[in-house]
């Protein structure tokens, strides 16, 4: 089976121009979240790995690198995992495959790969960096406001998004608020937020075997 794999950060965003030619492929999956949650980690990674698991899929598509991840560890990673189990990632926008026609690693696309996807990592941390300083900058003109009032989220949505999910996770078996959040790649915020929401009656940590 092939799938075409498509990743949108917002729910503003559009797949259109990832979706070239979707009619040549048995199943399109989309994830909207960011790209620093590793591949596995996202509900539409979850999906593919189990047609991967079932051995129905057969090569899975991706418009760019990007769209795989923004984290270049996990990108190889995943990458990696695929060509253990001889199946081809293309990516199509690139014209690259892991796999050549004979089931073979492609030694050429795996140094573009990964001089991209080290692209990919710089760009995602410039883009956080700007936004601090935005932040910064209009904090000193005194035009930062924050959050307004009543712009809330709805609580399921926040607690299932995966990185929180993951928060969830942690805590239970006992990492620190801290800790958790370095392994989560979030705030320590979102970790006092999730607490309060996620345990309202306080934190019962998980048995472990």
């Amino acid at each position: 089976m092939k799938v075409l794999y498509t990743r949108i950060s917002t729910i503003d965003q559009k797949t259109d121009r990832q979706r070239v030619n979707e009619k040549e492929y048995a199943l399109v999956v989309e994830d909207k979240c960011s790209g620093a949650i590793p591949f596995f980690e996202r509900e539409g990674g979850k999906e593919i790995l189990k047609y991967l698991k079932e051995g129905i899929l057969t090569s899975l598509s991706v418009w760019e690198i990007d769209r795989l991840g923004r984290n270049l560890r996990d990108v190889l990673n995943t990458i990696h995992y695929f060509t253990e189990r001889n199946i081809t990632i293309h990516f199509v926008n690139q014209g690259l495959k892991t796999l050549d026609d004979n089931g073979k690693e492609n030694s050429i696309s795996k140094l573009i790969i990964s001089i991209l996807g080290i692209v990919g990592e710089m760009e995602r941390n410039q883009i956080k960096e700007r936004q601090k300083d935005g932040i910064r900058i209009a904090k000193l003109k005194g035009l930062y406001k924050g959050r307004k009032p009543g712009n809330t989220e709805d609580v399921h949505a926040f607690l299932n998004k995966p990185q929180n999910k993951k928060v969830i996770d942690l805590l239970k078996i006992g990492l620190s608020g801290r800790d958790a959040a370095k392994a989560a790649e979030v705030h320590y915020n979102t970790v006092t937020k999730i607490k309060k929401l996620a345990f309202p009656n306080g934190l019962k940590l998980a048995k472990v075997d």
